[in-house]
C-alpha cells in the first residue's frame, strides 16, 4: 500500500481542518495556531504539522505517576497500521536526566531530515 506524501496532505489541509485556529495578533494581523496531537509549538505551518509530517515526538505529563513524563514518537515504518504508530516511553528520572534523554532521541539520524 502507498501513503500519501506529506507536501500533498499539508497543501490539501492548510486552509481548513478541525485543528486550525486563527487568532488576531499585533496590528489586527491574523495568526494561525493548531491544535493537532504531537504539534508541540502548536503553530500551524508544515515544518510543525503532526498529520504532514511522518515523523513526530510529544512529550505529556504521566497520567497516574507524579515527575513522570511520556515520550511519544511515531515509528516511519508502521504509516499504515494506526494502532502501532504511536512508541510510548515513560520517563521516572530527574529532569536534567530526563531532558538530555529527550535530547538524546529526538537527535537520532531518524528525526533529523
Amino acid at each position: 500500500m502507498t501513503t500519501i506524501p506529506g507536501s500533498l496532505v499539508w497543501e490539501l489541509m492548510k486552509k481548513n481542518n478541525c485543528f486550525l485556529i486563527k487568532q488576531f495578533g499585533n496590528n489586527n494581523t491574523k495568526v494561525r495556531f493548531s491544535k493537532e496531537p504531537n504539534n508541540l509549538y502548536n503553530v500551524h505551518t508544515y515544518k510543525f504539522s503532526s498529520l504532514a509530517n511522518s515523523k513526530t515526538v510529544a512529550v505529556q505529563p504521566s497520567a497516574g505517576e507524579d515527575k513522570a513524563v511520556v515520550l511519544s514518537t511515531t515509528k516511519t515504518n508502521k504509516q499504515n497500521t494506526p494502532a502501532k504508530l504511536q512508541h510510548k516511553t515513560l520517563m521516572r528520572k530527574e529532569f536534567r536526566k530526563m531532558a538530555k534523554s529527550v535530547k538524546n532521541q529526538v537527535l537520532t539520524p531518524e528525526f533529523c531530515t
